[in-house]
C-alpha cells in the first residue's frame, strides 16, 4: 500500500508546486496529478527500459482519474536527449491530436526528465508537464526546478529552456528496483547538496538501499527546491551553487561522448576538481575535501579521469560551458562544508591544473 507522501514546495512567486515522495505513491499517479492538471488528453514519454517496468501502472492510474493517455517511448541513455528526438516526439504527439490542452508525463530518469520538460515547453507553446523521476538523480535533482532541454555535439544542455512542472511526484520503492550503476550514480547529486548546504547529510552517504529512502530524498529534494525559490531563472547566483562539480564534469561528459560514462560518475570527479580547487584557492581544509572524496569513494564513485580522454579536448569543452561569461570562469567553491559560493577568480591555468590533476592516481 501506498504511504501518505512527504510534501516538500517549491516556492516560486508565479508557478508553485509540491514535490510529493514516497513509497509506492507511482500507483496514485493519475489522482493526484488530477489535483493540479485538468484530466485530458495526454503523453506518457518514457524510454523503453522504465515503460517496460512502470509504464503499465502509471496508464492506468491515469485512465482510473479520466485522463486519457498514450505511451510514448525513446531509447534508453544520454544519447536520446537530442533535438532529433524532441522533434520526433512533437510529431507523434501532433499524429495524437494532442493539443494547448493536453499535458506530457515524464516517466524516467533525468534524461526522460529533461527531454519531456523540454517538448513539453515548445509543444503549442507550452503545455503542462508533471515529472514522475525513476532514479536517485531525477528524483533529488534533475525533476525539480524547471530546468529542460537538450544535448548539443559540442556541450551538455545548451539547447534548452525553463518551464516548471506543475508536479512531481516521486516514487521511492523504484529505487529498489535500479541498477547498481544507476543507483550508485545519482549519490552524486546528493553528495554536492551536502558539500555546499548540508554537511551532516555525508554521514548518511552510501544509504542502505534496502531501508525507505524517502526521508534522505525528501531531503535533498528541500535544498533544490530553497535555492530554485530563491533563484529561479538563475539571475542571483544561488542556483548556480548547484553546479558545484559540474563544470568540469560536463566537459568531461561531452569528452567521453553521451552515455560513456555516467553523468553522476562525471560530477563525481568534476567534484574532486572543485575541492582540489577550493583547497587552493579558497582555503577550504585539506581534510574536510578528503572527507568527500572519501564518501565519493565509499559511494562506488570514481575520483580521476579515465586515461583515454585527451585533456585538451575537455579544455575546449569547458570553453563552451554556459557559466562562462564573457571568457571569464563562474567556478563554484567551497570554504567550509555545508556551504558554497560562486568564484570569477578561478583562472584557465587553475582549471587547467586542476584537470591534470584528475589524471593521477
Amino acid at each position: 500500500m501506498p504511504v501518505e507522501p512527504i510534501n516538500v514546495p517549491v516556492p516560486l512567486q508565479n508557478s508553485p508546486y509540491e514535490i510529493l515522495i514516497g513509497s509506492g505513491i507511482l500507483s496514485l499517479s493519475g489522482e493526484l496529478s488530477s489535483k493540479v492538471v485538468k484530466p485530458c488528453r495526454c503523453a506518457v514519454i518514457s524510454d523503453e527500459t522504465v515503460a517496460a517496468l512502470h509504464g503499465n501502472e502509471v496508464i492506468k492510474s491515469l485512465q482510473k482519474a479520466g485522463f486519457e493517455p498514450h505511451l510514448i517511448t525513446v531509447p534508453a541513455g544520454e544519447a536520446t536527449k537530442s533535438m532529433m528526438i524532441a522533434s520526433d516526439l512533437c510529431n507523434r504527439m501532433i499524429q495524437l491530436a494532442l493539443d494547448r490542452k493536453s499535458a506530457v508525463f515524464g516517466l524516467g530518469g533525468g534524461v526522460v526528465g529533461d527531454l519531456a520538460g523540454f517538448v513539453a515547453s515548445i509543444y503549442y507553446r507550452g503545455i503542462p508537464v508533471i515529472q514522475l523521476p525513476t532514479t536517485v538523480v531525477a528524483q533529488v535533482d534533475s525533476s525539480i526546478g524547471g530546468k529542460t532541454g537538450v544535448n548539443s555535439a559540442l556541450g551538455k544542455n545548451l539547447i534548452g529552456t525553463f518551464h516548471q512542472p506543475r508536479l512531481v511526484i516521486a516514487d521511492t520503492a523504484i529505487l529498489a528496483t535500479l541498477p547498481d550503476g544507476i543507483f550508485r550514480e545519482g549519490l552524486a547529486e546528493a553528495i554536492k547538496h551536502a558539500v555546499i548546504a548540508d554537511e551532516d547529510m555525508l554521514k548518511l552517504l552510501p544509504p542502505n538501499r534496502s531501508s525507505d529512502l524517502s526521508s534522505l530524498i525528501a531531503r535533498n529534494a528541500a535544498i533544490k527546491a530553497r535555492i530554485v525559490g530563491e533563484d529561479e531563472f538563475e539571475t542571483r547566483g544561488t542556483r548556480a551553487l548547484l553546479n558545484f562539480g559540474h563544470t568540469i564534469g560536463h566537459a568531461i561528459e561531452a569528452v567521453a561522448g553521451y552515455g560513456a560514462i555516467s553523468h553522476g560518475e562525471c560530477v563525481a570527479i568534476g567534484m574532486i576538481a572543485a575541492l582540489d580547487l577550493s583547497v587552493r584557492l579558497a582555503g577550504l581544509p585539506s581534510d574536510q575535501a578528503e572527507r568527500v572524496k572519501n564518501v565519493i569513494l565509499a559511494c562506488g564513485l570514481p575520483t580521476t579521469i579515465p586515461a583515454y580522454l585527451p585533456t585538451e579536448q575537455i579544455f575546449a569543452a569547458l570553453l563552451r560551458d554556459k557559466k562562462f561569461e564573457h571568457g571569464a570562469i563562474r567556478f563554484v567553491l567551497t570554504k567550509h562544508l555545508g556551504s558554497a559560493f560562486v568564484s570569477d577568480q578561478v583562472t584557465i591555468g587553475d582549471v587547467t591544473k586542476a584537470v591534470k590533476r584528475l589524471g593521477k592516481k
